[in-house]
C-alpha cells in the first residue's frame, strides 16, 4: 500500500473525542495528521457544538485565519469541518514541539456564539535527513596513527519523534569507520576514525560516502561525500634508474654536447618530489673542469674539451636530494670512455710565391713553393695535396722532400678571357673521417699587347644622300680592343687614296679618337656616284697593333635636276610652229616630245601629259613616249591654227617638269606625213644654198668630233694612276644609263640626232654634233641658216642653256 493509501486509512479510523465543558469555557478538540488532501472532513461540527446542520445556512459561521492562510471551514448544509489547504506540521511548528496545535475560534451569529477548537496535528515521516553540507573534504597526513578521529558534521530532519534521525552508515573502506555519539539533548554526532595505516604513493585520495537515516515508515536518508586527501611526508628516497652508467664519447666533441641525462625518481610529491642533482666529492675537479651537470634536469653536458691524448676515461658520482624537511638522497656513477677521433688537421705552409706576372709568362714557370704537414700519425697523417678547380696550373713535386711542392703554369695564359685566378690548394688526410685545410693564392695576370682591335664588321657600307651639307656626320665607326691602358688607346685615320686625282682626305675625314666619319664637301649624284677607301685603327701599344676596314660610301640621288625637252627643239623662251596637212588620217603622227633627266633611273623617269589643248577630242598625247598622234581627221569646223602645251614631269618627290608649247597650222595642199619625213629625208636641191650649208655645216662637225675622239686619246693614254670609280663620260644627249624608260622614252644617240637633224633642218638651221667639254653631259649646236649663229645646250647644271656663236 503507497503512503498516500496508509495516511487515508489511518485518518479514516481516527478518535475524535469531545470533552464537553461548560458553555463559557467549552474547548473541542481534534487531531488530524499534516499532509491531508483539501476536502478532507475533519469531523461534524454541527454535531459536536449541538447545532441543527440545517440552521447553519441561515447563520454566518467564520473561522479564524493563521499565517494568511485559510486552512479550515465549514459546510454550511451537513455542518462538516473540512480541510480547504494542506497543513504542514513543520511550517506551522518549526521549533519541533512535542504536540502541534491549531487553535480556531468558531464565530456564529445570530444569535451570537463562540466555540473554541484546538487543532491536533500529527507528524508523519514526510522528510528526509539531509547534511547541511553534501560534500565534506578532510586532509589527513599519511603518517597518522590508526585510532585518531576525525569530526563530521551531522544530520537535520525536521521530522518529529521515530521520523527524524535515528542512525549513520558509512560506504566500506579499509582505512575508516564511523562512530555515533549522543549528546544531552539526544543529537546524534558521528566521528571518522582512522582503522589502518595511510600511504600517499599507493592512495592520494578516498572517497567516502556517509548516510543518515530516520526511522520513519518507510525509511528516508541523507548523504554526504566525505574526501579524505592523504598529505605527503617524506618517507621515499630519491632513486635513478641505474646505478652506474657506460658512456662511449668521442674526443674533441663540441661544447654543449649531451653526454646522458640522469633520471631519479621520488614517489613522494610537492617538494618532497623535487630533485637536485649534483657532483660528489669523488669526483674530481678536473672532470668537473670538462663536464657539466643541470641541478634540476640532471643533463650532463661537455664545458671543456675533451681530449684523448689527454685522458681515455672519466668517472663521475652523481648524487639527486630531495627538498623535504629531512632530505632524502640517492647516488649513482657515470663512466665515460673517450674514443680516439682524427682530430688535426693538415696544413699547408706557402713558402714563396708571385702573385703578378705577365699574361705571355712560359708554361712551366714557377709560381709558389708550397709545403704540407700533419701531426696525426698512421692513416690520420697520410695528407694529400690538389688543385681545387681546374684551371691552367699544375702542382709537381719539389726536390726538398716528399712533402713539398711546386706550382707551375700548365697552358698559356689569356688575361683578356681570365685576368685573375684564385687558386685554391687543398690538402687532406687519410683518416675517417678525413680532415682538411686549404690555402687561396691570388695570381693577377699583366696585360701585354697580343690582341689587335676589332671591328665588329669587316665592310661598311654607308649611304649619303647628295647635298649633304659640308662637315655632315656620316657614321660612327667603333674598336674593340680587350686590351688595357695604352694597349687599348686607339686612333683612327684613313689610309691615302686618291680618286680622279682628288685624295680622299679632301672627301671626307675621321675623328682620331671617337671613329666619327664626317663628309668635307657636298656631293653630286650626276657627278660621284660612290667612294671606297680604307679605314685603319690602330692602338698605342709597343709594339702597335692595328686594323682596317672597308667602307663604301654610296651617294644617294635626290631628284634635283628637271627634265629638259630636246625635241622638238625650240629656242629659249620660243613656240614651236608645226604645219599639218588638213587630210592628215586617223592616227597620224603629229609631232613627239623627247625630255631628258640626267637623276637616277627613278626619279629620271618621265611621263607626258596635256597641260593645255585647243581641241582635247582631236589629238592624244602617249604618256610614256610623248608622241601626239590625230584621234580623227580634221572638219571643216575645225579652227585652222590649234595650240597645245605638253608637260614632261619625272618621277621624283617632289616631281619636277618642264613644258614645251606647240603652235599647229593645217594646210590645205597634200603635204607628206611628219611620220614620213622621220623615216625618208627631205628631198632638196643639192645645188640649192641651203643645201650647201648643210654639207659644210656637217664637214665641219665631223672635223671637230674627230679632233675630239683624238685629243681624248691622248688624255687617256698619258693617265700614270686610272681611278678605280671614273665618272662616266658623255658625248652625246643620251646619258648611259643602266636601264631604259618604258615605251622608248630614251632613245639611242644615232636616233636621236637622226629625228634632230630632220627637225632642225625643217627650221632652215644646220645641226653639228661638238665635241664634249669636261664635266657636261651633252653639247647640241644648231646653226640657223638665216642668222648665222649657233645654240649649244649643256647639262652641268642640269638645264638647257643656249649659247650664241658666229659661224
Amino acid at each position: 500500500m503507497s503512503y498516500a493509501g496508509q495516511r487515508m486509512a489511518f485518518w479514516t479510523g481516527v478518535f475524535v473525542f469531545c470533552v464537553a465543558w461548560p458553555a463559557a469555557l467549552s474547548v473541542t478538540r481534534y487531531s488530524i495528521a499534516e499532509e491531508m488532501e483539501r476536502g478532507s472532513v475533519v469531523a461534524n461540527l454541527a454535531a459536536d457544538l449541538g447545532l441543527e446542520p440545517g440552521g447553519l445556512a441561515q447563520r454566518e459561521v467564520k473561522l479564524d485565519i493563521f499565517h494568511n492562510k485559510k486552512y479550515l471551514d465549514v459546510n454550511k448544509k451537513t455542518g462538516e469541518l473540512f480541510v480547504v489547504e494542506k497543513i504542514d506540521r513543520e511550517y506551522l511548528c518549526p521549533s519541533k514541539p512535542p504536540s502541534c496545535l491549531l487553535k480556531l475560534d468558531v464565530v456564529i451569529e445570530s444569535p451570537l456564539r463562540i466555540f473554541n477548537i484546538e487543532l491536533g496535528i500529527s507528524d508523519i515521516n514526510d522528510n528526509a535527513p539531509h547534511f547541511r553540507r553534501d560534500r565534506v573534504e578532510l586532509d589527513v597526513s599519511e603518517s597518522a596513527t590508526p585510532g585518531e578521529r576525525f569530526s563530521l558534521p551531522n544530520a537535520v530532519d525536521p521530522d518529529v519523534g521515530i521520523n527524524t534521525v535515528k542512525t549513520y552508515k558509512l560506504s566500506p573502506s579499509q582505512h575508516f569507520t564511523i562512530e555515533i555519539q549522543t549528546g544531552t539533548d539526544g543529537t546524534q554526532y558521528v566521528d571518522l576514525v582512522l582503522t589502518k595505516a595511510l600511504d600517499r604513493e599507493e592512495t592520494a585520495m578516498h572517497n567516502l560516502i556517509l548516510t543518515a537515516v530516520d526511522g520513519g515508515d518507510p525509511v528516508r536518508s541523507g548523504t554526504a561525500n566525505i574526501i579524505v586527501r592523504v598529505q605527503d611526508t617524506n618517507d621515499n628516497p630519491p632513486r635513478f634508474d641505474k646505478q652506474i652508467y657506460t658512456i662511449d664519447m668521442a674526443e674533441n666533441s663540441p661544447i654543449g654536447t649531451v653526454v646522458e641525462k640522469l633520471n631519479a625518481t621520488d614517489l613522494d610529491e610537492g617538494p618532497n618530489s623535487e630533485l637536485v642533482y649534483s657532483f660528489t666529492l669523488y669526483t674530481s675537479e678536473k672532470t668537473q673542469d670538462v663536464f657539466a651537470l643541470n641541478p634540476s634536469t640532471g643533463e650532463i653536458t661537455v664545458k671543456g674539451t675533451i681530449d684523448y691524448e689527454d685522458m681515455k676515461f672519466y668517472e663521475m658520482h652523481v648524487e639527486a636530494r630531495d627538498k623535504g624537511e629531512f632530505p632524502l638522497q640517492g647516488q649513482c656513477k657515470v663512466v665515460v670512455h673517450v674514443t680516439d677521433m682524427n682530430d688535426n688537421y693538415p696544413e699547408i705552409t706557402i713558402q714563396s710565391v708571385k702573385n703578378t706576372v705577365n699574361e705571355d709568362v712560359p708554361v712551366g714557370t714557377v709560381i709558389a713553393l708550397v709545403a704540407i704537414s700533419d701531426r696525426d700519425t698512421g692513416d690520420n697523417g697520410n695528407v694529400n695535396l690538389y688543385i681545387h678547380d681546374s684551371i691552367p696550373f699544375v702542382l709537381n713535386k719539389s726536390s726538398d722532400g716528399p712533402r713539398h711542392y711546386k706550382l707551375l703554369v700548365s697552358q698559356p695564359l689569356d688575361r683578356e678571357s681570365v685576368p685573375d685566378y684564385e687558386i685554391t690548394l687543398i690538402v687532406r688526410d687519410s683518416g675517417t673521417p678525413s680532415l682538411s685545410d686549404n690555402e687561396t693564392i691570388i695570381l693577377h695576370l699583366l696585360d701585354v699587347n697580343d690582341n689587335v682591335p676589332h671591328f665588329p664588321q669587316s665592310f661598311y657600307t654607308i649611304r649619303v644622300m647628295e647635298n649633304n651639307a659640308p662637315g655632315a656626320l656620316l657614321s660612327s665607326l667603333s674598336v674593340f680592343d680587350p686590351d688595357l691602358h695604352e694597349n687599348q688607346y686607339l686612333v683612327y685615320f684613313i689610309l691615302e687614296k686618291e680618286i680622279a686625282n682628288t685624295s680622299m682626305s679632301m672627301l671626307f675625314s675621321i675623328n682620331p679618337e671617337n671613329g666619327n666619319l664626317y663628309a668635307l664637301k657636298t656631293f653630286d649624284y650626276e657627278m660621284e656616284k660612290d667612294f671606297l677607301f680604307h679605314i685603319e685603327a690602330r692602338d698605342s701599344g709597343s709594339p702597335p697593333l692595328s686594323s682596317n676596314v672597308t667602307v663604301h660610301i654610296i651617294i644617294m640621288d635626290q631628284n634635283d635636276n628637271a627634265p629638259v625637252i630636246v625635241s622638238p627643239w625650240r629656242a629659249h623662251g620660243s613656240v614651236v610652229e608645226e604645219k599639218i596637212p588638213r587630210s592628215t588620217d586617223k592616227g597620224s603622227l603629229v609631232a613627239k616630245v623627247i625630255a631628258l633627266d640626267v637623276d637616277s633611273v627613278h626619279n629620271s623617269r618621265i611621263t607626258y601629259h596635256f597641260l593645255q589643248v585647243t581641241d582635247a577630242t582631236l589629238f592624244s598625247l602617249d604618256q610614256y613616249n610623248g608622241e601626239i598622234r590625230t584621234m580623227r581627221m580634221f572638219s571643216y569646223k575645225d579652227p585652222r591654227h590649234l595650240r597645245m602645251v605638253v608637260v614632261a614631269k619625272d618621277n621624283g618627290d617632289p616631281a619636277l617638269s618642264a613644258t614645251v608649247t606647240i603652235k599647229l597650222s593645217t594646210m590645205e595642199t597634200a603635204v607628206k606625213a611628219y611620220s614620213d619625213m622621220t623615216e625618208v629625208p627631205m628631198e632638196y636641191d643639192i645645188f640649192s644654198d641651203l643645201n650647201l650649208y648643210l654639207v659644210i655645216g656637217l664637214g665641219s662637225v665631223s672635223f671637230l668630233l674627230l679632233i675630239t675622239i683624238l685629243v681624248t686619246i691622248v688624255l687617256k693614254c698619258q693617265k700614270t694612276k686610272p681611278s678605280m670609280v671614273a665618272p662616266p663620260s658623255r658625248n652625246s644627249v643620251i646619258s648611259e644609263r643602266n636601264s631604259t624608260l618604258a615605251d622608248s622614252t630614251l632613245v639611242s644617240n644615232d636616233a636621236y640626232w637622226y629625228s634632230l637633224f630632220l627637225a632642225e633642218t625643217r627650221k632652215g638651221k644646220m645641226v653639228v654634233r661638238q665635241p664634249v667639254p669636261k664635266g657636261s653631259r651633252y653639247i647640241v649646236s644648231s646653226i640657223p641658216r638665216s642668222t648665222g649663229m649657233s645654240e649649244t645646250s649643256g647639262s652641268a647644271t642640269s638645264t638647257l642653256q643656249e649659247y650664241w656663236t658666229s659661224m
